[in-house]
């Protein structure tokens, strides 16, 4: 016999629906969860890596087809004057992530293994922001913002992380390494070998070219999870494509099929990855309330030639703050919010995109000064919408000040500073580079971009306000930035994460 009396039947019921409004006021049920994600958008951002700004079929790509990015475009937007915050890797991410220009932050060109320096756990980055709204968030693929324990994506908001730490060039193997005579010596340049990331773990210590071949489908897949794993919440998906930067790699499925050879082959893998991640917001029905971007982090790395891509009609490319070095193809699909099938030609940056995704999903901004405003007004398609900047500065190398561009994105000042250039010579070959020259500008030029997007007319004597204009904007990114070339020290500079026992 129970020997403890029931409850009575009111304090029985009472206790049932307490616990039944605590559990709706909490969100568990099915359709509360569905509720509270509908409310919000997902976040997708595919970023590749080298990936020029002719190297998409809308943007004018020859020798390989790109129909998913296509069908994106049609659906979305096609944003042609989209750039990125530097012209090289790591610090084009951290632009990206935090919406900062990367040497505010401390984070300046390709960081390599080891590094002693990477982002610091003061910066917020996107995870972060959007982490105050509830979302699940993943990167799958290259990080590149310093492999120290530290550094890594689960301590910067991040709940999963499938992929390489830096880049894949990065490793013994690399094709301008394999000259010298043995792994050791190779390693003795200073790098290790690569490796693959599951979490804050090495999952694959050595990481082959066999491996390598199969980075595009595995991050895939993993994005593919990841998004059914999450369909009944808000998420925040950041595809970061090891390719096309060189070492090219490519699974057996699209190996040598189109007539680009082994570069169109890699892009028509990335272009396959679009169209799955695209399936699988379909299938599990959030594709209406998913903003899609995809883009890459800086312009083809030239000198590699025919493992390179295309910057047409722009001027060089990676490595340099001429056109082809960060003007990027750029695709945003949400539907009903970003009209289809068009084309904007606005000027705005990736640092511009954490301000805007804060704005839209009402999470607070860190409390640290950043560079980049809301532009949704630009990326929906308002009509009459201006960008908010007076200007945009590009720094490269140690914290070089090299161009200037006014906010509407017309008038490019080009300040006096080294870069390089094959000067009209082609790449090289099979993954061998050939060397660049140096070419100094040595005084400003001024370059209108809306008639001459090639950048091959100064016209700075016709246009003596507008350089008086711009300068005055060089001056205002020196004071808070600083600038080597100058020697100019900024004072809105921050220190970047330092590993330990530095």
């Amino acid at each position: 016999m129970n020997d403890i009396a029931p409850r009575p039947l009111c304090r029985r019921i009472s206790f049932t629906l307490c616990l039944l409004g605590a559990c709706l006021a909490a969100g568990f049920t099915p359709a509360a969860r569905a509720a509270k994600a509908s409310a919000l958008p997902n976040i997708v951002v595919i970023f590749t890596d080298d990936q020029g700004y002719a190297d998409v079929g809308v943007f004018g790509a020859k020798g390989f087809r790109t129909p998913n990015l296509d069908r994106l475009a049609s659906e979305g937007c096609k944003f042609s004057n989209f750039h990125v915050a530097q012209p090289v890797c790591s610090a084009s991410r951290a632009g990206l992530l935090t919406g900062c220009y990367p040497n505010r932050i401390g984070i300046h060109g390709a960081l390599a293994p080891r590094s002693k320096v990477g982002i610091s756990k003061r910066e917020m980055t996107l995870a972060q922001l959007v982490k105050q709204r509830g979302y699940a968030t993943a990167i799958f693929g290259k990080w590149h913002l310093g492999d120290a324990p530290q550094f890594l994506p689960l301590r910067h908001g991040f709940d999963e992380y499938f992929g390489l730490p830096y880049s894949n060039d990065m490793w013994p193997l690399h094709p301008e390494l394999v000259r010298l005579p043995s792994t050791d010596a190779r390693r003795k340049r200073g790098y290790p070998d690569l490796v693959l990331f599951e979490g804050d773990k090495v999952r694959i210590p050595q990481v082959t070219h066999e491996d390598q071949n199969q980075l595009t489908t595995w991050y895939t897949e993993h994005a593919v999870k990841f998004i059914e794993s999450n369909q009944d919440r808000p998420f925040f998906l950041y595809l970061a494509h090891n390719m096309p930067h060189v070492p090219l790699h490519v699974s057996d499925k699209f190996r040598g099929k189109t007539e680009r050879g082994l570069y169109g082959d890699v892009i028509e893998e990335i272009d396959w990855s679009v169209g799955q991640v695209m399936d699988a917001l379909k299938r599990t029905g959030v594709e209406g309330r998913t903003w899609v971007i995809f883009t890459a982090d800086n312009g083809p790395w030239l000198s590699y030639g025919d493992h390179a891509g295309s910057a047409y009609p722009l001027r060089e490319g990676k490595g340099t703050c001429w056109e082809g070095g960060t003007r990027e193809p750029c695709i945003m699909r949400w539907p009903g919010r970003i009209p289809a099938g068009t084309e904007n030609k606005q000027m705005f940056m990736t640092i511009d995109l954490l301000p805007t995704v804060a704005k839209l999903i009402h999470a607070d901004l860190p409390k640290h000064a950043i560079d980049g405003l809301d532009v949704w007004p630009i990326i929906s398609g308002k009509r009459g919408a201006k960008n908010p900047h007076d200007a945009y500065w590009f720094y490269y190398e140690a914290n070089q000040l090299q161009s200037v561009v006014s906010g509407d994105g017309r008038w490019k000042l080009q300040l006096p500073h080294s870069y390089r250039t094959l000067a009209g010579k082609p790449g090289g070959r099979d993954g061998t580079p050939v060397p660049y020259e140096q070419r100094k500008i040595e005084s400003a030029g001024l370059y209108d971009l809306a008639n001459d997007v090639s950048e091959t007319t100064d016209v700075a004597a016709q246009h003596p306000k507008m350089v008086k204009q711009l300068e005055a904007e060089a001056e205002k990114a020196r004071a808070e930035l600083g600038d080597s070339i100058t020697k100019r020290e900024g004072k809105g500079v921050r220190e970047p994460g330092r590993a330990a026992g530095e």
